[in-house]
């Protein structure tokens, strides 16, 4: 048994796919197939059916997943309380971010998380929200920062993690100061985020059965706001970006607003934390936030 083959599992399992789920991992799909199967081997049973149209969890599957993503967390736990008496990474704080969040909130809001105490060390990971949850999953972070829409839930077992709510965001439609689609509705051109993208997600159920009364035309995709923002400033179409993303531009007149307020799509920003025990840094910087 080897942890790799547990945070496989967990990975193909989230995205039904063993093409996404090996980009993901950062493995190549023939690698990454055979680690499954070498899961599968060592469990003696399938766990998951492979069809052309990708990975769904047998019954031994879906029973066994809660069980394997935890053990995945407390291997780490293990290593972390290790390094702990080992005085090693004691007080290192393991935070996952999503790439949106990482370039402007998450500096200002740590300076005020601080309260005067400056931290004695924090590592952040800057990814996609899939990515950001998978590393929180497997117990690779302490902390994920992302942003959140009550009608949208996040990706992760609601029963072993809590959150807080640490900010609020708002992510407004917008397009190059320059840009010009013409006057008829039929062709606005559309920059989309992947499914692999939190804000994706949440833009996605927000325009849902709603994208062809707005005349959307889907021209580019990424899962990153900033790239998104970038194609917008080249006036290449109109992407819902945060507010928190694109304050400067919108100041300077570069984005401007391409639909009404209506269309406006208000966001918190939380933290999340496992249930379960972290390390004392950790549980102490939680406790300081206090509750919201």
């Amino acid at each position: 048994m080897e942890l790799v083959w547990l945070e496989d599992f967990s990975a193909l399992a989230e995205y039904g796919s063993f093409v996404r789920a090996a980009e993901a991992r950062h493995v190549t799909q023939p690698a990454f197939s055979r680690r499954v199967r070498s899961l599968e081997n060592w469990m003696g049973v399938e766990l998951f059916i492979r069809t052309p149209q990708g990975a769904t969890l047998t019954e031994a599957g879906k029973q066994i997943l809660p069980s394997a993503q935890e053990a995945a967390r407390r291997l780490y736990r293990m290593r972390s309380e290790a390094q702990e008496v080992a005085g090693m990474a004691a007080k290192t704080l393991q935070f996952a971010a999503t790439h949106s969040l990482s370039f402007t909130f998450f500096p200002r809001w740590l300076r005020s998380a601080e309260k005067g105490a400056p931290l004695e060390a924090v590592q952040l990971h800057s990814d996609s929200m899939a990515v950001c949850e998978q590393m929180l999953i497997h117990g690779q972070v302490q902390f994920l920062l992302c942003h959140r829409h009550p009608d949208v839930p996040p990706q992760i077992p609601p029963a072993q993690f809590v959150s807080k709510k640490v900010g609020e965001d708002v992510l407004v439609p917008l397009a190059g100061s320059s840009a010009n689609f013409g006057t008829s509705p039929a062709s606005l051109p559309y920059l989309a985020y992947t499914q692999e993208s939190g804000l994706g997600r949440i833009v996605a159920h927000r325009l849902q059965g709603k994208a062809d009364y707005l005349h959307l035309k889907p021209l580019f995709s990424s899962h990153l706001a900033a790239v998104l923002m970038s194609m917008a400033l080249e006036n290449k179409g109109v992407a819902w970006l945060p507010k928190s993303l694109t304050e400067q531009e919108v100041l300077d007149g570069r984005l401007v607003r391409a639909l009404d307020e209506s269309w406006d799509i208000p966001l918190e920003i939380h933290l999340t934390r496992p249930t379960a025990p972290v390390s004392t840094a950790a549980e102490e910087f939680w406790t300081k936030l206090g509750s919201n």
